[in-house]
């Protein structure tokens, strides 16, 4: 009768697994399952605590860092966020923008913006493309150069 008690562990861990998707708990229910086998094989507790032990660590260690690879090389590129979304986006000059300063329309938001060393000044009302953001300041070029 103790077999079922790992059983319903394995489940439980299983149903957790549903809602983290981090295939944390669905390797620590590989664990129970074994401990499981073992109860229900007439093996003593502490062997199937042993086994669940060890087997949930080897699939902890050995599987899982294999399968979240191999998810994340199977899935599309991750989405780019925050500062790195706005690399390579074309922007609206506010002010004059120069090596030492000015500001942009950039993603509907009012940016700092700058160019590169010994760049040439962008005027009022010029289209420019983002090349890298550093900081709070988005470095600029004209986008006739992008």
């Amino acid at each position: 009768m103790q077999f079922l008690y790992w059983f319903i562990g394995a489940m439980v861990l299983g149903a957790v697994e549903i809602f983290t998707l981090d295939l944390t708990f669905a390797m620590l229910a590989g664990g129970a399952i074994a401990g499981g086998v073992v109860a229900l094989l007439g093996g003593p507790w502490w062997l199937a605590m042993f086994v669940a032990i060890g087997v949930s660590a080897l699939l902890l260690f050995g599987l899982r860092p294999f399968l979240l690879r191999s998810l994340r090389l199977k899935g599309e590129a991750e989405p780019q966020t925050n500062a790195k979304a706005l690399v390579g986006r074309a922007a609206r000059t506010i002010d004059s923008v120069s090596e030492s300063g000015g500001r942009v329309k950039l993603n509907g938001e009012v940016w700092s913006a700058r160019t590169e060393e010994d760049a040439p000044s962008i005027p009022e009302g010029a289209e420019v493309r983002v090349v890298r953001i550093e900081g709070a300041t988005a470095i600029v070029e004209p986008e006739s150069e992008a």
